[in-house]
């Protein structure tokens, strides 16, 4: 089996990716902190998609926590190796810079970069002794363009637009991938406290995009057929910025 483990899978962006990675024949493992009923719920839409998967909570910017977590799942699937690492976790804690409180500042960074070290180098090598993996890691607009209020949040996923590109090169003669996609404005729980009326209109496609979208993309990233495609960070964001 093909399993590929999904950070922050209970809902939004991380729910639609679970689904679309099972109907290509992933097995799901769903990541969650908290959100116990909504990580089942995620569950039982990838067997209906046609594949299984299993609950795996841990807070991902803990290292003992996430190590403790992934070693567990390790030594009840002997044999077995997680092929795919799609890093979706992360929350905003939006303020203007002069107004922002340290653990505001920390906890973006630690869940966004720390989060993304503490899952993914422990996979690395398995993924490079199989010689197959692929990490995929959902960065954002704002890490592209800033984004005026979000200093921390365009910062966390800076640094992680530029450790995708610095790791793929590390890793890529062992036909292990390491990619990121950037949506722009989507609709999930991310952006629901955003003025969608006012943002559409700055928006060449004049719509917020749908979290299947982004997933579907995901996917063929995923894929046998994105194999040569690494270090590439792809926009998904209605023409907004590019």
């Amino acid at each position: 089996m093909k399993y590929a483990l999904v950070t922050g899978g209970s809902r939004g962006i991380g729910r639609a990716v679970s689904v679309a990675l099972a109907r290509d024949g992933y097995t799901i493992i769903i990541n969650y902190r908290s959100r116990s009923e909504e990580a089942e719920e995620t569950l039982r839409l990838v067997r209906e998609a046609g594949s299984d998967g299993e609950l795996l909570p841990f807070d991902v910017a803990n290292r003992e926590q996430t190590a403790a977590a992934l070693e567990k799942w390790a030594a009840e699937h002997p044999g077995e190796y997680i092929a795919c690492v799609v890093n979706n976790a992360g929350i905003r804690k939006d303020n203007l810079m002069v107004f922002m409180q340290p653990e505001d500042w920390s906890s973006v960074l630690h869940i966004t970069l720390d989060g993304f070290y503490n899952v993914t180098q422990p996979l690395l090598q398995n993924m490079l002794v199989k010689k197959f993996g692929r990490i995929i890691n959902m960065v954002s607009l704002s890490g592209l363009k800033g984004l005026p209020g979000q200093t921390n949040y365009s910062c966390s996923k800076g640094g992680l637009i530029a450790a995708t590109k610095a790791l793929a090169q590390e890793v890529a003669r062992k036909n292990v991938t390491v990619n990121a996609v950037a949506p722009g404005f989507i609709h999930s729980d991310m952006t629901a406290d955003l003025d969608e009326a006012s943002i559409k209109k700055t928006i060449p496609a004049g719509r917020f995009g749908d979290a299947s979208e982004v997933a579907d993309l995901v996917a063929f990233l995923a894929s046998e057929r994105a194999s040569y495609i690494t270090g590439e960070v792809i926009s998904i964001n209605g023409g907004l910025y590019t």
